[in-house]
């Protein structure tokens, strides 16, 4: 049994253990119900609910949240629900965050503490109107840092979501965009600093896009300002009371300001079937293909996969995915006399909300851009988050990051070696009445890539990257949109 089959398994048997929590925890409570209540479940349906109508939920919200829409081939990863839409609002903020950084990317300077001094403005906005919903969140600034090689910069990040849905029709149009002095890996770790939006708890839910879809950024030698985006438009059809058909195609890219690092994009397209057999049980089929293009660089290479995908959802309680299938690589360029490779496209995520606390963990193994420094690689990511109420005012927070990457085997390589980065961190936030949060949390980042062959600033062995990030976040009341 190889490594990766080790950590496979390793990945899905601890999310089966939350699985099985938390189904013995929803056994126990249907067991309390009185006889009466025990009556069959009904079946489910392509779509559980109905978006908006003229700004009010029409289903009464489980847990204090509404069912999550995403459709499980699709590319977003599910939640645990949203807030109920009560109006539209929109909802400004501010915010400073102070992060010290243990040492200079430039491993050439003296090791020393510096600061970064970041003055952000956020918004975050929902507008419903009758079948459609539009969510953003969006926070934009600069940064001041007394690292000579870093000097200043700007800060940008967006979440945006259009929904539009009609009786037989779900459209969908999403945008990630970020730019940022440094890697979004670990990026502001157990702090709002890596997120984007007020941070309000009635703010806009927006699902994250896959990893499939946003360029890879988890090999920490490519430095230096980068932007990222990731758009896509995805449109799910039903074609029975339980069945759907999801078509999505999306674009990503990475661009560097600084020389030396590899620009790349990717172009994906999917197309997938659910078909949903009880309220919160779906299982689906999909096909992708993604399309890999380096700037300046002879090597493309497309990436084709047939998954299987199974996802249970309790609103409020559990939303987990799964899904894995074959993989072909195919190159532009080879080496070898091999201009084909297979291996197995896989992942996993779950969220698990309780009393006072949650957590959330997501696993995935494939091909992806190579981060900057390779043209191509084959990798696996893993992240986990874990908050917890602490006592009445203080919330902690705990998070962790593993990647692994290596390069894809068909595409010449100027270096040949693996790149494992891990992240690591926790803090703790209290609220400052109804509009203000303050927080402070501590996150390392440690590359272990060796010297051999690695060229970039951030190619040191085992340099360990440590942060204490204080923040500070005002918002005012939600205006109310007409």
């Amino acid at each position: 049994m190889n490594m990766l089959t080790r950590k496979l398994i390793s990945a899905l048997s601890i999310f089966s253990l939350f699985f099985l929590a938390g189904g013995r925890t929803l056994r126990a409570q249907d067991e309390s119900q009185p006889p009466s209540e025990n009556k069959p479940k009904p079946a489910g349906s392509a779509f559980p609910t109905p978006l908006v109508n003229s700004g009010i939920q029409e289903t009464e919200p489980t847990n204090g949240l509404t069912p999550d829409l995403t459709p499980l081939t699709g590319v977003q990863t599910p939640t645990l629900g949203a807030p109920p839409v009560l109006h539209s609002y929109w909802e400004p903020g501010i915010q400073w965050s102070g992060s010290l950084q243990s040492n200079s990317y430039d491993q050439t300077a003296n090791s020393s503490w510096l600061m970064n001094n970041y003055i952000i403005g956020n918004l975050s906005l929902l507008q419903a109107w009758n079948g459609s919903q539009l969510a953003v969140n969006y926070s934009g600034g600069g940064f001041l840092s007394t690292d000579s090689t870093q000097g200043n910069g700007f800060y940008h990040q967006l979440a945006l979501s259009l929904t539009i849905q009609r009786k037989h029709w779900l459209v969908q149009v999403l945008d990630q965009f970020s730019y940022l002095p440094q890697s979004a890996f670990g990026f502001g770790g157990g702090s709002s600093l890596g997120l984007p939006g007020t941070g309000s708890p009635s703010g806009p839910v927006i699902p994250g896009m896959g990893s499939s879809y946003v360029p890879n950024q988890s090999i920490f030698a490519s430095v230096g300002p980068r932007y990222s985006n990731a758009a896509s438009l995805q449109v799910t059809y039903t074609t029975s009371p339980r069945g759907s058909i999801t078509l999505s195609g999306s674009y990503g890219v990475l661009n560097f300001i600084d020389s030396g690092n590899i620009n790349n994009d990717i172009t994906t397209g999917t197309i997938g079937y659910n078909y949903t057999f009880t309220r919160q049980d779906t299982i689906g089929v999909f096909y992708r293909f993604s399309a890999f293009h380096f700037s300046g660089q002879p090597t493309a290479y497309g990436d084709h996969s047939a998954n299987l995908a199974y996802s249970r959802k309790l609103t409020g309680r559990l939303a987990l995915q799964l899904y894995g299938g074959p993989d072909f690589t195919t190159s532009r360029v080879s080496t070898n006399g091999n201009n084909v490779t297979h291996g197995i496209n896989t992942g996993a995520s779950i969220s698990y909300g309780f009393e006072n606390g949650g957590l959330s963990a997501a696993y995935s193994h494939g091909i992806s851009g190579g981060s900057g420094v390779l043209t191509g690689s084959s990798g696996d990511l893993l992240n986990f988050s874990a908050n917890h109420k602490l006592g009445r005012i203080w919330t902690g927070q705990l998070n962790m990051g593993y990647a692994h990457n290596t390069p894809i085997a068909n595409v010449p390589q100027a270096i040949s070696q693996t790149y494992n980065t891990w992240t690591a961190g926790g803090g703790v936030s209290r609220d400052l009445g109804r509009n203000a949060n303050f927080s402070i949390a501590y996150n390392a980042t440690v590359p272990d890539y060796g010297v051999s062959g690695c060229t970039g600033p951030g190619c040191g062995s085992n340099t360990t990257f440590q942060y204490v990030t204080i923040n500070f976040q005002w918002h005012t009341r939600p205006f109310v949109l007409p």
